[in-house]
């Protein structure tokens, strides 16, 4: 595998990592995303995602939105700090294009390092 694959090193797998990073999260916010993350012991970064289906309705926008999630991290790993993050969706992410979604992600991404350098 590629120095930017989505192993399962780099995922957040179960409820226990997920409440691990909500307990006290940095956030950075967007009207259709939240990101939350968490320092590690970790030596790299991982992801976990929510979208939930109250919030975007159909099955395939919701994987479309995850893929592009994975996509964008896998893109941004290198740049952030042993952090834990999970992207949650809201209302009205599916409206969102592709492109769209990429360039949020990208702010977040940004914004999400910067704020865990501060903290740490």
């Amino acid at each position: 595998m590629g120095e930017n694959s989505f192993s399962r090193e780099l995922r957040l797998l179960t409820p226990t990592h997920f409440e691990f990073v909500f307990k006290n999260a940095t956030p950075a916010v967007s009207p259709n995303l939240t990101l939350l993350a968490r320092h590690n012991d970790s030596p790299n970064p991982r992801l976990g995602i929510t979208v939930a289906k109250k919030r975007v309705k159909k099955a395939h926008d919701r994987n479309r939105i995850k893929r592009i999630v994975r996509e964008s991290f896998r893109n941004h790993q290198q740049s952030l700090p042993n952090i834990d993050i999970v992207v949650v969706g809201k209302s009205g992410l599916d409206k969102l294009s592709n492109q769209e979604l990429f360039l949020v992600l990208s702010k977040l991404w940004k914004k999400l390092a910067k704020r865990c350098e501060k903290s740490q």
